[in-house]
C-alpha cells in the first residue's frame, strides 16, 4: 500500500508490514551570502497583506494581481502582517532569509502561508552542497510559517534560528542536509538567544541526504538549541541518518529539553530509492550525544524499520521520560538506553521474527512491553500494512491493515 500524499510531495513510497494511529494532544499555543530580505534590524514596514508568486517582480505593489517577490514581501510586511505565497515552483540560488529582529509579536505572528488550494514549492537546486547554503532561514521569532515545500537546499531545507515560531504543514525533502533544524543563528549568539519556543507541527521531512552520509536527518533540534521546543504530528522517513537528532555537544553544552510527540519515524537510513550509506546512525529517534543529560520528552511516537535502533538515548543519561511509544523492527534494539535514569511507562515493541532484546535502564515499570525473546500482547494489533495521512485538522493518523490504533 502506498500512502497518500500530502500538498506538493510526489514521492511514492514503499509498502510497510506495520503501523499504528496518533490521535492526541491539542494545539499548542506558543507565547554564507544570503538572499535575505535586510542584513540589518528591520524598518517598520507598511504593507499589512503581500502576495508573491513566482513570475513577481521587487517593484510590484504585491496586490494578488500585481504580486511581488518573496524577499522584496519579507522586507515590507507589517509585524503581524500575511505574505500568502501563490503556488508553483520558486527557484534559488542563494538562502532566503527572515532575518532577525523583523519579528511578530506573541499574540499576532507573522504569516508566511501558501494561499489556500495551491502549493510554493522553494526550490533550491542551483545552490551547491555547503553549510552556507540553507534554504529558508527562519531567524526572526513570532512568524507562523505554513503549507510550503522546500527542496534540493545545499544544507537544511528550513533552517530555524529565531523563537516563539509555528511551522506547520510543511515538506523538507531532498536537502543536503538536515531537513528542518533548529539551531543558533551564529557561532557567537549567546545562549539566551538560542531558538526557543518552537512549534513543528504535522510537518513531514524525507529523503534528505548528505555527501558524507552522516549528518542529514529529517528533523533535529541540536547543538545548540533552546528549551521549550515541540514536535507534534510530524513525520520523518527515508532520510540518510536520524528521524530525528537531538545530539549534543561538549564544546557547547547542554541543549534545552525537547518534546517530541504524536509522531512517526520509518525507514531512516535508507532513502526512498534504496540508497543507503554505511556512516549513517539510522536511527528513528536519536536522543542524545557525549554524555551531557538532557530530560527529553517522547510520547506517543513510533518508530518502525529503522535502519539502526528505534528509540536510543545515544549518550544521553539525563532522566527523560518515555511514554506510551511504540517501536518496531528496528534493524537492531527497538529502544536503547544503556544508561541514566529516564522514565518508561506503556512503551511497547514487537517484532516480526528474532532481534536483539531491548535495554531501558532506569525507572520501567510492569506497564511497558519490551522485547526480551518475543512479542508481549499488545502487538497483535500491530499487524498490516502501514499507512499514514494528516486529517483536516493536522493530526497525525497512522493505521495498520486500515485500523487505528492509539498507542
Amino acid at each position: 500500500m502506498t500512502r497518500p500524499k500530502p500538498p506538493g510531495d510526489t514521492m511514492q513510497v514503499r509498502p510497510l508490514t506495520a503501523c499504528v494511529s496518533l490521535l492526541a494532544g491539542t494545539l499548542l499555543t506558543l507565547s554564507g551570502t544570503t538572499a535575505q530580505a535586510a542584513s540589518v534590524p528591520h524598518a517598520a514596514p507598511s504593507v499589512a497583506a503581500l502576495y508573491v508568486s513566482p513570475n513577481g517582480t521587487d517593484s510590484a505593489s504585491g496586490t494578488q494581481s500585481d504580486p511581488t517577490t518573496l524577499t522584496s514581501a519579507i522586507d515590507r510586511i507589517t509585524p503581524g502582517g500575511t505574505i500568502h505565497l501563490r503556488g508553483g515552483t520558486y527557484r534559488y540560488s542563494q538562502t532566503v532569509t527572515i532575518p532577525q529582529g523583523a519579528n511578530g509579536t506573541s499574540g499576532d505572528r507573522t504569516e508566511l502561508t501558501a494561499y489556500p488550494g495551491e502549493t510554493p514549492v522553494l526550490n533550491f537546486a542551483a545552490q551547491s552542497e555547503s553549510s552556507s547554503n540553507r534554504g529558508l532561514a527562519v531567524n526572526g521569532s513570532y512568524w507562523h510559517v505554513r503549507g510550503i515545500v522546500v527542496e534540493h537546499a545545499g544544507d537544511n531545507g528550513i533552517f530555524v534560528g529565531g523563537s516563539g515560531n509555528v511551522i506547520e504543514r510543511t515538506v523538507t525533502r531532498f536537502n543536503h542536509d538536515t531537513g528542518l533544524q533548529l539551531s543558533r543563528m551564529a557561532s557567537d549568539t549567546p545562549r539566551d538567544q538560542w531558538p526557543s519556543n518552537n512549534l513543528i507541527l504535522s510537518a513531514e521531512s524525507h529523503d534528505n541526504a548528505d555527501s558524507d552520509g552522516e549528518d542529514a536527518d529529517g528533523f533535529a533540534a541540536k547543538l545548540t538549541s533552546g528549551p521549550g521546543n515541540v514536535f507534534r504530528y510530524a513525520v520523518s522517513h527515508n532520510n540518510i541518518d536520524d528521524g530525528w537528532d537531538l545530539y549534543t555537544k561538549s564544546d557547547t553544552g547542554a541543549i534545552g529539553a525537547v518534546t517530541i510527540e504524536d509522531s512517526l519515524a520509518y525507514e531512516n537510513g535508507t532513502l526512498s530509492d534504496g540508497t543507503q550509506n554505511a556512516s549513517g546512525d539510522r536511527n528513528g529517534y536519536k536522543l542524545g550525544g557525549e554524555d551531557i543529560k538532557v530530560n527529553h520528552v517522547v510520547r506517543r511516537s513510533i518508530a518502525y524499520d529503522n535502519g539502526k535502533h528505534g528509540f536510543t538515548y545515544n549518550r544521553n543519561p539525563g532522566t527523560m521520560t518515555l511514554s506510551d511509544n511504540i517501536s518496531i523492527d528496528n534493524a537492531e534494539r527497538n529502544f536503547s538506553f544503556d544508561a541514566g535514569t529516564s522514565v518508561f511507562r506503556d512503551n511497547v515493541s514487537c517484532r516480526g521474527g528474532d532481534g536483539s532484546n531491548d535495554k531501558t535502564v532506569g525507572n520501567a515499570d510492569g506497564s511497558n512491553q519490551f522485547w526480551t525473546g518475543s512479542n508481549g500482547s499488545r502487538c497483535s494489533a500491530y499487524a498490516g500494512a502501514l499507512d499514514w495521512d494528516f486529517a483536516t485538522d493536522g493530526r497525525l493518523v497512522v493505521t495498520f491493515g486500515g485500523n487505528r490504533v492509539n498507542p
